[in-house]
């Protein structure tokens, strides 16, 4: 079992915080369309300082706690694209200004840190009190893996969205961004902007993603900081990363496929370790370094696929994948 003092959590929250502070700073102080040079200069830092923090602990905490914090990474940095994937095609749907989606950005990192924090926090009381749970995440898992797989060449449908189908009924709505304001007045009348329901649509997201991320990074380590510091330095260079990579998305066209394929895997992992601990000890175990290269192989299977796919037929676009289908039509 790992054992950190407090400062250590304190640190490692205070180095997150600095840096979300940066990202915040540069969203509201400067609103501007991102450039490509721009954004790779920040996911290039993003992905140093992930790094360098897991060389760090693994050098301070043993090669066996660095290889699951490096595991955890991965496994939510691969999530954290299709969250990405999500993010576009909310801006796409609600056409938001390029000066604005800083703003956006950012505001759906901070709530999925908040609401994955919230659920590291949970799920690792869970676990430590009932074994039982390692069989209800493991099962909850291949559940999203199965739904993800029938439904990766769909998108979610974020307009038949509850939340904010909710939002667009109860709330008065302005047809203009009226300069990235959240609330505005207009003809004597309190309005709320559209950025106000893009901003209720990604939380409805980030939810949804925190649901799944973290049965999953509890899949490869159940230590709740190293659960934490891997959400964390994920989501930390996705504003960056969204602006470097939203051109490339729609080429990787096996990208939900090949998540369902890691969800399923993580979601056995965890059924085979409460057998293991719950039924008998001969029941065999996945060790974290098999975990990280089955992820590692077939994120590097899906992205060459993809890549090859698409430049053999130009005219194919990828999908977020979704969990549910979409309503059917009375056409159809």
């Amino acid at each position: 079992m790992l054992e950190l003092s407090g400062t250590t959590w304190a640190i490692t929250i205070g180095l997150i915080v600095v840096l979300l502070a940066v990202d915040l700073l540069l969203a509201a102080l400067r609103p501007h369309r991102v450039g490509f040079k721009e954004a790779a200069a920040w996911s290039v830092f993003y992905v140093a300082v992930a790094i360098a923090f897991g060389l760090w602990f693994m050098s301070q905490y043993g090669g066996d706690f660095g290889a699951q914090y490096f595991a955890g990474y991965i496994v939510e940095k691969s999530l954290s694209v299709d969250n990405l994937f999500v993010f576009v095609i909310i801006m796409t749907t609600f056409a938001v200004p390029e000066e604005h989606q800083h703003k956006v950005l950012t505001f759906g990192i901070v709530l999925a840190l908040l609401m994955r924090a919230a659920f590291i926090a949970l799920g690792a009381t869970l676990l430590s009190l009932f074994s039982f749970m390692f069989l209800i995440f493991g099962l909850l898992l291949l559940y999203t893996a199965v739904q993800l797989f029938r439904h990766r060449d769909e998108d979610p449908d974020v307009e038949n969205n509850v939340i904010v189908k909710t939002a667009r009924r109860l709330l008065p709505v302005s047809e203009e961004y009226v300069g990235g304001k959240l609330t505005a007045r207009i003809d004597g009348r309190k309005v709320v902007t559209p950025l106000f329901v893009v901003l209720i649509a990604i939380g409805g997201v980030d939810l949804l993603f925190a649901l799944d991320s973290i049965p999953a990074v509890f899949g490869v380590t159940d230590e709740a900081y190293i659960v934490f510091a891997a959400n964390a330095f994920a989501l930390l260079g996705l504003r960056a990363l969204f602006f470097l990579v939203k051109g490339l998305l729609d080429r990787l066209v096996y990208l939900s496929a090949g998540l369902a394929i890691i969800l399923a895997f993580i979601g056995v992992k965890l059924i085979l370790h409460w057998a293991h601990v719950d039924i008998h000890q001969s029941i065999p175990e996945v060790s974290t370094p098999v975990s990280l290269g089955v992820i590692i192989g077939i994120l590097v299977i899906v992205v060459v696929a993809s890549l090859l796919k698409t430049r053999n037929d130009p005219t194919i676009t990828a999908h977020a994948g979704s969990l549910h289908g979409k309503p059917k039509t009375s056409e159809e």
